[in-house]
């Protein structure tokens, strides 16, 4: 049982800053934003019975390159931008609006099928979707149960009442494991899997106060304070009991085991947000579990620090190589918003494939946002971005797909080209990011002499010349001049054989 008071938050806390200083085989950059706000009470050397994936875990994961976020959920209905955090500022009849709106939520237009055909034809690895965002709604058939929430209309202002229900897509008029059918689209098509999954749960008064939870309570700045950012929408509430702490945190643990047992395997859990230190020596507990039952699934490292696998740069792609081991998804939302919005601005295929190679070149992989609409339709122009760049790939997609970062700086030269290598070895690519003119000059490429230099998509081998200060000097076909004549649009792809 744990009980929330100061002294025993305070002591929990000094035991884990005591704790061994990070293995350097495996550290989060200390610039991880989600790293930071939980290396206070997160031990940076894990227990010793706990073991990370195995190697060849780490090694597909690498392999990725391209993957796709998907956010859905009830915010989707209202076409609500930055998916369920406008919860926060409604009023008290929007929220208690916001979350009855799943007992008349019928998506008859979502389409598992016509998801995987859309993301395999933009050349996409992988596919992570929100099984459960902060709002509590849980896209999945969970068994679990919620037994008590906030009455946002309740006489006298917002409290807390009894209930019983999953709060989830089977109690809705659709009735249909989202996931479950994803996963299994997936498979057919060699799509690889991640659950996205909120420690927090906004809906579950269990949860409270844990980060920005409706509820807040007297231990909020104890446990994770949100008091201040609520302003006139702060509704307090007594803490939460042990037996209701014993609740949120069996809750936590059973949906979690719910998606490692019912689905087969899985490849990745996206792991969002943190629950704070004084149940922290439960959620590791939880860790260990899913590890007992997956040990080759890749943890994001959110909420975990070091637990983790991967960690996701969000919004950003990391501007260097990373002074760490630990491998890394960028996650950018195409749009504005990782959640539909009808009247969004969509950044464009050229953006994609740039930002694919960018983040590749450097040693990471890259993930798309994007949302349907309440019916589980995306937008025509995201639809149409995606498919360009999936035309991209299908012609430079060997640059791109199972290759490996050359070593030091080799990664980039200037800002227009950007550079990867096969696992063996033998091939390196350089992608021109702007159309070079009549030639390239690569200083820092040496060619296997008497091997052909090729544009991907091009026919014939291009004219090369080596020189020991200038490096090697290629020239652009003729008819290349000509955009309409190209392989394809935003990149170009040159092979070289190494030396």
């Amino acid at each position: 049982m744990w009980s929330l008071n100061r002294r025993q938050f305070l002591a929990a806390a000094a035991a884990f800053s005591r704790s061994p200083a990070a293995s350097p085989q495996h550290r989060l950059p200390a610039t991880d934003d989600h790293y930071r706000k939980v290396r206070g009470y997160v031990e940076d050397v894990p227990v010793p019975e706990y073991r990370w994936a195995s190697s060849r875990a780490y090694e597909a994961f690498r392999d990725i390159k391209f993957g796709v976020r998907i956010h859905w959920g009830i915010y989707s209905i209202q076409a609500l931008p930055g998916e369920s955090w406008p919860f926060l500022t409604m009023s008290w009849p929007e929220r208690q609006r916001y979350q009855e709106r799943y007992r008349k939520w019928n998506p008859t237009g979502f389409d598992a099928a016509g998801w995987m055909n859309l993301f395999a034809d933009a050349g996409m690895k992988m596919f992570a979707f929100t099984t459960k965002h902060h709002d509590g709604f849980s896209l999945f058939d969970t068994k679990t149960r919620v037994l008590r929430r906030a009455n946002y209309l309740a006489p006298g202002g917002p409290a807390m009442e009894p209930c019983n229900l999953s709060y989830s897509i089977m109690e809705t008029p659709f009735r249909r494991d989202v996931v479950g059918e994803l996963v299994s689209e997936a498979r057919k098509r060699g799509i690889k899997i991640d659950f996205y999954f909120s420690h927090p749960d906004w809906y579950d008064a269990d949860f409270r106060p844990y980060n920005d939870h409706p509820l807040q309570t007297p231990s909020s700045p104890e446990l994770d304070d949100a008091r201040k950012r609520m302003g006139n929408l702060l509704v307090m509430t007594p803490d939460p009991s042990p037996a209701e702490v014993d609740r949120m945190m069996a809750r936590h643990r059973r949906q979690l085991e719910e998606l490692l047992t019912n689905y087969g395997p899985i490849d990745m859990v996206c792991l969002d947000q943190w629950l704070g230190p004084a149940v922290w020596p439960r959620l590791r507990e939880t860790i260990l579990r899913l590890r007992q039952l997956q040990p080759d699934v890749m943890l994001r490292a959110r909420g975990i620090g070091n637990y983790g696998d991967y960690y996701t740069p969000e919004g950003f792609t990391p501007g260097d190589k990373e002074n760490t081991d630990v491998p890394w998804f960028v996650i950018h939302s195409l749009g504005d918003s990782f959640s539909y919005d009808a009247n969004d601005h969509y950044k464009g295929a050229s953006w994609i494939v740039h930002s694919l190679v960018d983040a590749v070149a450097k040693g990471g992989n890259f993930m798309v946002g994007v949302g349907p609409d309440g019916d589980g339709r995306f937008h025509p122009t995201a639809v149409a971005q995606l498919r360009e760049a999936g035309a991209w790939l299908r012609v430079n997609g060997e640059g791109i797909y199972s290759t490996r970062p050359r070593e030091g700086s080799l990664w980039k030269q200037g800002d227009g080209i950007r550079f990867t290598r096969s696992k063996d070895g033998r091939f390196i690519f350089a992608f021109l990011l702007v159309w070079p003119g009549a030639r390239v000059q690569l200083p820092g490429v040496r060619p296997r002499p008497g091997s052909e230099v090729r544009m991907l998509g091009y026919p014939a081998p291009l004219t090369w010349t080596a020189d020991p200060a200038a490096g090697l000097i290629i020239q652009m076909p003729g008819p290349l001049q000509d955009e309409a004549k190209r392989p394809c649009r935003s990149a170009w792809t040159l092979r070289i054989a190494a030396a």
